[in-house]
């Protein structure tokens, strides 16, 4: 039997039906539609507000009054999502008007960037490389924000060693030991800790140092490493494999020469002078009037590198060597300055696009 508390509700619901139906058909924009919806159908709407006097209603009728209510609810809804299409629609079609493109117009002309020559000469080298067997590794792994142990120590540079001051390094204040990697032989280390061996990769990054910057010098650059660790390893093995990269990278057979060097992480260590490129080794004012330009360092790895990453000497041993990108770029190129790769001046990019 139905209660007066149940006649009430629901005549009002049937009231908040008439004069929704009613503000949806006065509403002319689609703000006044959001407002209707919010005034009847929010979360804090006339209809859900009316619905908490089901408590009053006797229990066996509360199903039908909540159906009712669900049953106006959807019904608005519905009509709501049908006027809001109309305008919808209306301004979907003024838009195309106003928007129409003439298809007969020539077109506007957007020049198309081109690949900066550093990251041209990094992809050349890595292909080059890739040729040959080895793996690039992802710089991402190998940090530029580096501690003193991975960019000094477990390459055998130990504490007060003179052949830090080689390098002029960037500290930071995060912590006493933690610095800007002034190599990307860091690489090495954190490549041998993580994989079996052999090895065989290059890893290309950005490197910093505390330099007077000039026309050869500046205070960022890149480098790309390399390293392969495998047993009977031979200095003739790195010989090869770098004759054989002077050789692509340049293009046709450029002379190489190995010179007696010096550095803690390899042992023995050299450079490596390809013959100059623009006086073919006669002797010019780029190469010193020597007819040789030096392009990297090299050498075996040093048994002590080998035993900071876990690796037995007497049974493994390697070699290692590191090239500077713009280096090598300055001389492919013919460019005479290190800045100019750096200033964005796009007279001087411009001149690569299409290599």
């Amino acid at each position: 039997m139905e209660t007066k508390a149940d006649s009430n509700l629901k005549h009002e619901l049937e009231s908040l039906r008439q004069q929704a139906e009613a503000a949806l058909k006065a509403a002319d924009t689609k703000d006044a539609l959001e407002a209707v919806r919010v005034e009847y159908l929010g979360r804090k709407g006339r209809i859900t507000g009316l619905m908490r006097g089901l408590k009053d209603v006797a229990p066996e009728d509360r199903p039908a009054m909540g159906a009712l209510a669900n049953e106006i609810q959807e019904a608005l809804g519905q009509a709501l999502e049908a006027r809001l299409s109309v305008y919808l629609q209306a301004e979907i079609a003024e838009k195309l008007k106003a928007e129409t493109m003439d298809v007969t117009m020539p077109g506007t002309y957007r020049p198309m960037g081109g690949q900066h020559p550093l990251s041209r000469v990094v992809a050349d080298i890595c292909a080059i490389f890739a040729g040959m067997g080895f793996a690039v590794i992802d710089d991402d792994f190998c940090p530029e924000i580096e501690t003193e142990y991975y960019n000094f120590e477990a390459l055998n540079f130990p504490e007060h060693h003179p052949a830090r001051d080689m390098q002029d390094t960037y500290y930071t204040n995060v912590a006493g030991n933690v610095l800007l990697r002034s190599q990307t032989s860091n690489a090495q280390i954190r490549y041998m800790e993580n994989h079996p061996l052999p090895v065989r990769v290059v890893s290309p990054g950005r490197v910093y140092r505390n330099e007077e910057v000039n026309s050869r010098k500046f205070v960022l650059f890149h480098q790309l490493e390399g390293l392969l660790v495998d047993e009977h390893v031979r200095f003739s093995d790195l010989k090869g494999v770098l004759h054989e990269f002077t050789k692509q990278f340049f293009g046709g057979e450029r002379p190489t020469r190995f010179r007696t060097s010096f550095f803690p992480f390899t042992e023995p260590s050299a450079e490596v002078d390809v013959q100059c490129i623009f006086c073919e080794g006669k002797g010019c004012q780029v190469c010193g009037h020597v007819g040789w330009l030096e392009i990297l360092g090299a050498g075996m790895v040093d048994p002590n590198v080998l035993q900071n990453v876990g690796i037995d000497p007497a049974k493994y041993n390697g070699f290692a060597f590191g090239m500077g990108i713009e280096r090598l770029a300055m001389l492919k190129y013919s460019i005479n300055d290190i800045r100019l790769f750096f200033n964005n001046d796009l007279r001087f990019l411009k001149q690569f696009k299409g290599l």
